[in-house]
């Protein structure tokens, strides 16, 4: 129960102390709204949130699905070949460590203003690859030499040592990036469509940025609500798949 009392005590009491700060510090509507302005204009603008947040989210999970698909590939190809890993980790490591705010223009004009959708799933990919691969191919280095010994031994194909023994040890890894990558996608998707600007881009970020432009602060308050709320289940959807599937393993 304390898991879910303490965060719920301390969320009430953050909106008790932000609505006494207004009120006390006289902090101007167009500054910081209200949490009753925020609420009203959640529900006032609920269903033209809804549907971007949908888009946010379709390009979301496609980026996603491509990072786990990538990340896993070359993570494998990683440990098949110690030579490859050190001519090509060097350049994972500078997707990685490059602003996704700098490369998403370049981005958008390479891929072209008329497939937008195109770009925005390319950049929240390359927000959310690098923590799969890293993980993943510290999962597959992490076999138990003693049974990769006993494997060889008995005389295992290479295919049965991946599938009985470097898949599940890795499995964990795999998981626990998920958790990490999933929040990423969701940042590049939302970066991405901060950067299309009005190019196309349907997503929540592009609300927000309209509903600022316009000065409709609370309605920029409910979709950062909105948005981070969408983060939170992500997180929690890929941390109960991680207790799902690993308890079943047990």
């Amino acid at each position: 129960m304390r898991k879910v009392l303490l965060p719920s005590a301390a969320f009430l009491l953050m909106i008790f102390l932000w609505k006494v700060s207004i009120e006390v510090f006289e902090i101007p509507k167009f500054i910081l709204p209200t949490p009753e302005a925020v609420w009203a204009a959640f529900f006032a603008n609920f269903g033209s949130l809804v549907e971007a947040l949908g888009a946010t989210l379709k390009v979301t999970f496609i980026a996603l699905s491509a990072a786990v698909f990538s990340g896993v590939m070359l993570a494998l190809l990683f440990s098949l070949s110690r030579s490859f890993e050190m001519t090509f980790y060097p350049f994972a490591v500078v997707l990685q460590v490059t602003p996704i705010v700098s490369v998403a223009p370049l981005v958008l004009i390479w891929v072209g203003i008329d497939h937008v959708d195109r770009a925005l799933v390319i950049i929240a990919w390359l927000a959310a690859f690098f923590p799969i691969l890293a993980n993943m191919s510290a999962g597959l280095r992490s076999v138990d030499r003693h049974l990769d010994d006993l494997f060889t031994l008995y005389g295992a194909s290479r295919w049965q040592r991946f599938w009985r023994l470097s898949w599940p040890t890795a499995m964990p890894y795999l998981l626990a990036s998920l958790k990490i990558s999933g929040g990423l996608a969701l940042i590049g998707a939302v970066v991405a469509e901060f950067v299309a600007g009005s190019g196309g881009a349907t997503g929540l970020a592009w609300r927000i940025l309209e509903a600022g432009n316009r000065l409709q602060v609370e309605k920029m308050f409910a979709g950062l609500v909105l948005l981070s709320l969408a983060g939170v289940a992500i997180f929690y959807f890929f941390t109960a798949l991680e207790w799902f599937i690993l308890r079943r393993r047990k």
